[in-house]
């Protein structure tokens, strides 16, 4: 047995419980890792509370967490890593645990620290994702909303190194942070329109609303295209025309390994903004929900 954080009814963060549970056995092609570190991702919000109960219905007890780092112990039949190795990636049965199951792992260099390695996961492929279907290019003018945060911060970072013009929506105090990795920070709120035109005089050509903050139908307005716009957080998404991106993962699977390589070097800042021992979860959880964090929230086992 080993401990786990685990939920067996939807609700607060209160529901998150430190339990005894079974050591998980790898599947073909799986690995079994002593966790290091398990990244805090605002879906696993909205699974405990029930949120997306329909889309990602659970089966209760429910261990949290899609992603981890840590070091295998035991490999399944195919599995790309061996016993010994140093890996992060994509997690089966959760990852709030001393132990998680990797479905495909990718290894983390020793340059990489724990913390960051868990972190890059899940938001990074979202980032590489919705670039990917945007389809946005060299030249063109992206807006990203929410520029600051987890996914948005990695998507302008990415957009950049490729040659595009990033404007993008942030709270005051992250205004500095995100010009300095080259794009220009326009304050969200009211009259977000009109500084956004000031910014990107030439127009918008494509929008990544990674916010969720009622900026949709804005956001067609500035492009002239719903089509031009998408959306990871705005469940009113079909109500404009706008695509809703979520899962998919297996479509920027290839770009976990450039992902740590660039974070790796320093070409990729992933910020990291407080670690929790692993009976506090549900601090954590809180903590996102009141939108405390600046920054990644890590669970250390």
């Amino acid at each position: 047995m080993s401990n786990a954080i685990t939920f067996s009814e939807y609700g607060t963060p209160a529901v998150l419980r430190l339990s005894e549970v079974a050591v998980p056995q790898p599947g073909p092609g799986q690995v079994r890792i002593r966790v290091r570190a398990a990244s805090v991702n605002p879906l696993d919000l909205k699974i405990r509370s029930g949120t997306m109960a329909k889309a990602v219905p659970a089966h209760f007890p429910v261990v949290p967490g899609l992603d981890a780092a840590g070091t295998v112990e035991a490999v399944g039949e195919g599995a790309a890593a061996a016993v010994g190795d140093e890996v992060l990636g994509g997690t089966a049965g959760g990852s709030y645990g001393e132990y998680a199951l990797l479905e495909r792992p990718v290894a983390k260099p020793a340059g990489l620290s724990w913390e960051v390695a868990a972190s890059l996961v899940t938001v990074g492929r979202t980032a590489a994702r919705v670039l990917g279907q945007l389809g946005v290019r060299a030249g063109q003018t992206l807006l990203v909303h929410g520029a600051a945060g987890s996914v948005g911060f990695i998507a302008v970072q990415l957009a950049v190194a490729r040659g595009i013009t990033v404007v993008g929506t942030v709270g005051e105090r992250d205004v500095a942070r995100v010009n300095a990795v080259g794009a220009t920070a326009v304050r969200y709120g009211e009259g977000w329109v009109e500084r956004v035109q000031a910014a990107a005089p030439g127009g918008v050509d494509l929008v990544f609303d990674a916010a969720g903050a009622g900026v949709l139908a804005d956001s067609v307005a500035l492009t002239g295209d719903p089509g031009r716009v998408i959306t990871i957080a705005d469940m009113s998404a079909a109500q404009h025309g706008v695509r809703f991106s979520a899962g998919a993962a297996e479509q920027s699977e290839d770009a976990l390994p450039e992902l740590v390589r660039l974070a790796t070097a320093g070409a990729l800042i992933v910020p990291v903004w407080r670690t929790y021992p692993l009976a506090e979860a549900a601090q954590a959880h809180a903590d996102l929900e009141a939108h405390r964090n600046h920054g990644k929230a890590v669970l250390l086992p």
